[in-house]
């Protein structure tokens, strides 16, 4: 019995030592057998998309000008007795930049003004007539006829007065626009008054040309994929290359309600303040806009794009660390990174830099990449 239990124990012990030293060995085994596998499969750069809403910035060119560009003619006819304002003069609303003398504007409104006043004196003796022939129509010494027609004499001649008081009316303000004044503050961009020319009313050239500069218009067309993002109030920098790393804070202030149909834009205002008076209408400029995208895409490194006769796709590292090329949508090129608009949910592990020998269903090792930012 007692050497039956040694035997046994000899048994469990040579047992327990087999088991010791053959599960290492076999762990070892496995654990090269799963090195060497993973040797097998290529290593990849992966990034995970994800959808971005940062603003987008875009640079488009501009033209900038006055808030106001008026040409001022003469509303009178005469000579030009004396102008007051020169090119780059500023002028505040209502000065005199240029008088004109005209002689013959005088005598007609001294003319017109004694044929009011012989107006006014038939409309009385009109009235006069008129109260006489109705008190003896109430009498019944005249016939109604004529009471009547002395009745019609005294409207015609009040008339009359009216007729010639308009006139009078209408002479004194042309005398009054033989002072060419600034219709608002701004400052003369031309001049072709001179002492001695004569000016006619309502043809000939511009006497002067002013612009309003204090607050600038600027204009740019906005291209169709951006206008969804446009509103009124938002921010808007407008770079001069005159002025070298400065922006200039501008507000959109309005925009066309169609788009032009040659271009696709669509035009856009935008108020610039410029108190300083340092910009200059006519200028050449860009606005900057930073665009917060209606519809939030999916960017990826420019570089995971797969372009081929397939069409456009991009690998994907799907379940089980395997290969999948999805086809997508691509939008816009940031350089280095391009917006997918459809084809890829967020969360995607995508192929950085994908090789030629990435195939369907391959299996790999995925590594996060490092992505350089736009």
């Amino acid at each position: 019995m007692k050497s039956t239990r040694n035997v046994l124990l000899l048994v469990a012990l040579i047992a327990i030592v087999a088991v010791a030293g053959v599960l290492p060995r076999l762990r070892a085994a496995h654990d090269l057998e799963a090195r060497a596998a993973d040797s097998q499969r290529p290593v990849v750069a992966v990034v995970v998309a994800v959808k971005s809403t940062r603003p987008v910035q875009v640079v488009l060119p501009a033209a900038i000008n006055a808030l106001q560009d008026t040409p001022i003619y003469a509303r009178t006819t005469g000579f030009i007795a004396s102008w007051k304002a020169d090119i780059g003069d500023r002028v505040k609303a209502g000065d005199v930049l240029a008088v004109i003398d005209g002689p013959d504007l005088d005598q007609e409104l001294n003319q017109a003004r004694a044929a009011l006043d012989q107006a006014l004196a038939s409309q009385e003796i009109a009235r006069i007539s008129a109260e006489r022939w109705k008190d003896l129509g109430g009498q019944n010494a005249v016939a109604q006829q004529d009471v009547d027609q002395k009745a019609a004499d005294y409207a015609a001649a009040k008339a009359a007065v009216g007729a010639a008081r308009a006139n009078v009316e209408r002479l004194s303000q042309l005398k009054d626009f033989q002072r060419v004044c600034a219709p608002y503050d701004g400052v003369i961009t031309a001049r072709s008054a001179e002492v001695g020319a004569l000016i006619n009313a309502g043809a000939g050239r511009e006497i002067y040309h002013i612009a309003e500069t204090d607050v600038l218009r600027v204009t740019v067309a906005v291209p169709q994929a951006n206008v969804r993002s446009l509103r009124v109030g938002m921010p808007a920098e407008v770079l001069v290359p005159e002025f070298p790393g400065r922006a200039f804070q501008g507000t959109v202030s309005r925009f066309a309600g169609a788009l032009d149909s040659a271009s696709r834009t669509l035009e856009t205002e935008i108020r610039l303040p410029n108190a300083s008076n340092e910009l200059l209408p006519g200028m050449f400029g860009q606005v900057r806009f930073a665009f917060a995208p209606a519809q939030p895409a999916i960017l990826l490194p420019s570089n995971a794009a797969i372009i081929n006769t397939a069409g456009t796709s991009v690998a994907t590292v799907a379940e089980g660390d395997r290969i999948h090329l999805q086809k997508v949508t691509l939008g816009r090129d940031f350089g280095s990174q391009i917006e997918v608009l459809d084809g890829l949910a967020p969360g995607a592990r995508v192929v950085a830099a994908p090789r030629d020998s990435l195939t369907e269903g391959l299996e790999v090792t995925p590594v996060e990449a490092e992505v350089a930012k736009p």
